[in-house]
């Protein structure tokens, strides 16, 4: 399980912290909602690492993440731009998600794997630009699924894609987090995201969350 409690931030100048507590279930997708600057995607950074709390834990299976940098965590992150590189094949983007060291071979055979899960067959070769934006949505994920890091953040990832593209990725997202048991935490102001995600949606507002 992945356990926040009283996880505490304030960025300079705010009066009044953050104080964030939810806990995620393997195979679960907890969704966050919240206005504009309500602190939706600080709950992401604090997860992954990228800021430091003042006060309270982030535990994963009972194991403190908050000593570990963010490269070390067991976390995978899906931004809104799916941050691929342009001027890449579709295999090469993917094998950066690979650990160091995987022979070609293995490579090879992990990449296969992965396009054939999120229905992107025979992609390896296309350079990133000849993609549509749900494809390279779908590459995103492949990737994250290389990275095999079990707590996966997605922020905001289908804000931009059209409503059949961004319906086929929550039905990926979600047979994905079940059949890898990711613990998935998914922040979006898209009122599809949770009834069609969520198996619990929380809203943020003065600086916490309450169950929606």
């Amino acid at each position: 399980m992945l356990d926040l409690k009283n996880v505490r931030f304030a960025y300079k100048g705010m009066e009044h912290p953050y104080d964030f507590t939810v806990q995620v279930q393997p195979g679960e997708i907890v969704l966050v909602a919240g206005r504009s600057g309500s602190g939706k995607s600080t709950l992401l950074d604090l997860i992954a690492g990228f800021r430091t709390p003042t006060s309270g834990s982030v535990r994963l299976d009972e194991k403190d993440l908050l000593p570990l940098p963010p490269e070390e965590r067991p976390v995978s992150i899906l931004f809104q731009n799916d941050n691929l590189f342009d001027h890449l094949s579709v295999a090469r983007n993917l094998a950066l998600g690979l650990p160091r060291g995987t022979s070609p071979a293995d490579e090879t055979a992990a990449i296969t794997e992965a396009l054939d899960q999120v229905g992107l067959p025979h992609y390896g070769d296309r350079i990133v630009t000849q993609l549509s934006g749900g494809q390279k949505q779908r590459v995103a994920l492949a990737r994250t699924l290389l990275r095999e890091k079990p707590v996966v953040l997605l922020d905001e990832p289908f804000a931009n894609l059209d409503a059949e593209t961004a319906e086929e990725m929550r039905q990926l997202v979600k047979q994905l987090t079940n059949k890898q048991n990711w613990h998935t935490v998914i922040v979006s102001h898209l009122s599809e995201d949770a009834e069609v995600l969520a198996d619990r949606a929380y809203w943020l507002e003065n600086y916490s969350l309450a169950e929606a």
